[in-house]
C-alpha cells in the first residue's frame, strides 16, 4: 500500500473537507487561489521564478503561446490593469503584490517550417502555464488568483496586446493576507473549495451521456 505523504495528512486535517482519495503530494492538495493578500512587494527572483516555471510548460509542437504582462503594486500600470477588473475583483486585487495578464497566441512557426501555422489548442497551453506557475509561487509561499472577470478591451489597452494575442485571465500574486481585510461576504470564501469525487469527472473507455 502507498504510503501517505506525513505533509499532505497534515495539510488536509487544516483544510477540513478537502482530502485527496488516493494520496498525492501536498503541493496540490495546499494550492488554493486566496483572494485576501498582503500588498508586499515581490522580489524580481520570486516574480521570475513563477514565469520560468511557466515557460517550461508543454505545449502543441512546442510552440508555446503563452505571453505575460505583468505590473507590480505602486507601479502606474498595476493600475491600468486593476481599473480593467470587474468592481467585484478590484476591492480585493488592490492588495495584490503583482497583476499579470495572461494571453495566448495562436500563430507560430514550426520547426523546420518557414510558413506560420495555428495552434489549436493555444488556450489549452496557456492554461498549462498559468497551472505551472500557481504551483511554482505554492512551492515559494505566495498565493495565486486567476480571474475571468475583467473587460477584455480595457485590459488590451492597458497592456498595449496586439489582436494578435487573445486575453486569457488577469492573475493577482501576493502573500496570503488576514481574511478580515476582505469585505464581509468574502470572508467566509476564504478557505480551500471542495472538489467533485474522482467519479464524478474520470470515465473508463467512454463519457456517459449525463457527465
Amino acid at each position: 500500500m502507498t504510503k501517505t505523504d506525513p505533509a499532505l495528512v497534515s495539510l488536509v486535517s487544516q483544510a477540513g473537507e478537502r482530502a485527496a482519495e488516493t494520496p498525492v503530494s501536498s503541493l496540490f492538495i495546499g494550492r488554493w487561489s486566496s483572494r485576501a493578500m498582503t500588498g508586499e512587494r515581490i522580489p524580481d527572483e520570486a516574480l521570475f521564478a513563477l514565469f520560468e516555471a511557466a515557460r517550461f510548460a508543454p505545449s502543441y509542437m512546442n510552440s508555446q503561446p503563452w505571453r505575460f504582462a505583468f505590473a507590480r503594486r505602486g507601479e502606474p500600470d498595476f493600475e491600468k490593469l486593476l481599473a480593467s477588473l470587474n468592481e467585484s475583483n478590484q476591492v480585493w486585487a488592490k492588495d495584490a503584490s503583482a497583476l499579470v495578464l495572461i494571453a495566448s497566441k495562436a500563430a507560430f512557426t514550426p520547426p523546420g517550417k518557414s510558413e506560420e501555422a495555428i495552434n489549436p489548442a493555444s488556450s489549452f497551453d496557456s492554461g498549462a502555464a498559468w497551472a505551472s506557475l500557481a504551483l511554482q509561487a505554492r512551492l515559494l509561499g505566495w498565493t495565486t488568483r486567476a480571474m475571468a472577470g475583467f473587460d477584455k478591451d480595457k485590459a488590451r489597452i492597458a497592456a498595449k496586446a496586439p489582436q494578435s494575442l487573445k486575453l486569457e485571465a488577469m492573475i493577482a500574486i501576493g502573500r496570503r493576507g488576514d481574511p478580515s481585510s476582505l469585505p464581509a461576504d468574502r470572508q467566509p470564501m476564504e478557505k480551500p473549495n471542495a472538489r467533485k469525487a474522482i467519479a464524478e469527472i474520470v470515465f473508463a473507455g467512454a463519457f456517459p451521456g449525463d457527465c
